[in-house]
Parts: C-alpha cells; structure tokens; sequence
C-alpha cells in the first residue's frame, strides 16, 4: 500500500512517498502553492503518477495537543482534498517536523540556500514516517 505524506504550508507543499509496501518514507518533491483546486489538482497528478492508495496529512497540533485555527484551516483542506481525490485520508501529528527536518539538514552540513529548497519534503517524509511508525506499533 503506496502512502503519500503532505506537509501544508502556506507557500509549498511538502511531498513524501512511501515505497510500494508503505513501510519506508521518502522525500519526493515540494509543491508550489497556489490555493484552491489548482493546490488539488497538483497533488491529485503525483496520487496518480505514484499510484497512491492512501494520503496522510501532517495535522499542526498546538504543544498541550488542542488544534487551533491551523489545524481547522488543514483539516478544511484535507476534506477538499479527500472529496477530491476518492481516498482514504489520515491525520499525522507534525509538530516540530520542520524544526526536526532543518536540523537534520544541519546536521548534515546542507547549505542555507539548499535547506529552504528541500525542508518541506523532508518535513513530509518526517510526518509520513511519524504515521507509518504509528500504524506499526498498532499492529501485532
């Protein structure tokens, strides 16, 4: 079961992929934002060129778990984009999957310039990852 991983910012999308069993997340591509069906349709091309089954989305919780209006403002999109898509969506806590993604970066001595570039798919592997670590621990 193929998974793809969303990390929704205001101006990109962050874009993960699992492999085709959906046990390993990967970072696939980020995702200019334009809004509306346009931010749909990009996704709704890379659901059908990977052959998805099933979408996760990153869910910005505040740090005592509430959801605040990013959260409401994500879930209003992940219903748009279920509608759109015909399949089955989930929520993944993302908190701090930026900050953890630029500090691999770091890490890894990824310049500055090259770290804006990638944050955001990485933030989406870290999230899929997240859930596909979840989904495990659930099972026997």
């Amino acid at each position: 079961m193929r998974l793809l991983g969303i990390d929704l910012g205001s101006k990109r999308i962050g874009i993960a992929i699992s492999d085709a069993e959906g046990w390993t997340a990967h970072a696939l591509t980020v995702v200019a934002r334009h809004g509306g069906l346009r931010d749909l349709e990009d996704i709704a091309r890379l659901v059908v060129e990977h052959e998805v089954d099933e979408v996760v989305l990153g869910l910005p919780l505040n740090m005592d778990d509430s959801e605040g209006p990013a959260a409401e403002r994500t879930r209003k999109f992940g219903q748009r984009l279920q509608a759109h898509l015909g399949l089955p969506l989930h929520y993944s806590d993302e908190r701090l999957s930026t900050f953890a993604a630029e500090e691999l970066l770091k890490e890894a001595c990824v310049k500055p310039r090259k770290r804006k570039q990638v944050v955001d798919q990485l933030a989406a592997a870290l999230i899929l990852e997240s859930y596909i670590n979840s989904q495990n621990e659930r099972e026997p």
